[in-house]
């Protein structure tokens, strides 16, 4: 590191568990943000505040006036704009040395595929299951981290699936498919700074990996009741019948 990043991330590097390694740690990442809405939003931007150095913002939709009470990378400037590219321009102003890549297109097939294997750390903040199950699916058969963010109307909730940990749960333990009830924003509503707190702890969940310090939420989910807050942190095993990271007769001899 040069004098200026010693500098700017003195107040990480400066802690006992993380010190210029897991600084380091940081400027060699290489994250994948799917989506840069609400969650995406207050995440890249602290990822990118933190160091990460290579980031990746795939979001094929565009900035829209009912987007601006809740989703921070964007402004009214950037109405009409597609949102990895809005996201990037708020990035490069918080810090120009971090590397971005902007993906503006639908993030499934092959484009997923090589991003995902890209990557060494993937954050969900997508807003479909579709899109949830295809991110997760990739990150088991890659081994790459995976941390998941939800947020709707006053409740959201954090998990962390990371399958180089052969006790690890994947998305698909958390909701088995054919499981788990689509929701949007656009039809339930979502209070402005709920998606702040997920995609900070999102934030935090990451660089915790990245930089190998502290404890995941690896095999537990987080979720938070923002009308009373109340944080509840529940267990969350493997499921050894899983159709995506669980044991599959055809792997026994």
């Amino acid at each position: 590191m040069n004098d200026d990043q010693l500098l700017r991330y003195s107040r990480q590097i400066m802690l006992p568990e993380f010190e210029i390694g897991g600084q380091e740690s940081l400027l060699s990442a290489r994250v994948l943000i799917a989506g840069v809405g609400g969650l995406g939003s207050p995440a890249a931007m602290y990822l990118a505040a933190a160091g990460v150095g290579h980031l990746t913002l795939a979001d094929d939709d565009a900035v829209d006036l009912s987007n601006l009470q809740r989703q921070i990378a964007h402004g009214e400037s950037t109405v009409g704009q597609a949102k990895a590219t809005s996201a990037a321009s708020t990035i490069a102003r918080i810090n120009s040395t971090v590397s971005v890549v902007p993906l503006c297109s639908r993030l499934e097939g092959e484009v997923l595929a090589t991003a995902v294997r890209d990557a060494d750390l993937v954050l969900d903040a997508t807003d479909n299951m579709a899109s949830r199950v295809a991110i997760n699916r990739l990150c088991v058969e890659t081994r790459t981290p995976l941390v998941s963010g939800a947020a709707i109307r006053m409740e959201g909730q954090v998990a962390v699936f990371d399958t180089r940990n052969a006790e690890s749960p994947c998305y698909q333990c958390l909701y088995p498919e054919g499981e788990g009830e689509e929701l949007n924003c656009a039809e339930n509503g979502v209070i402005a700074p709920l998606v702040g707190i997920v995609g900070t702890v999102q934030a935090m969940e990451a660089v915790k990996l990245i930089a190998g310090v502290g404890d995941t939420l690896v095999g537990h989910v987080l979720y938070l009741d923002a009308k009373r807050m109340e944080w509840r942190k529940f267990t969350l095993p493997k499921n050894p019948n899983c159709t995506v990271c669980g044991k599959r007769p055809e792997m026994e001899n």
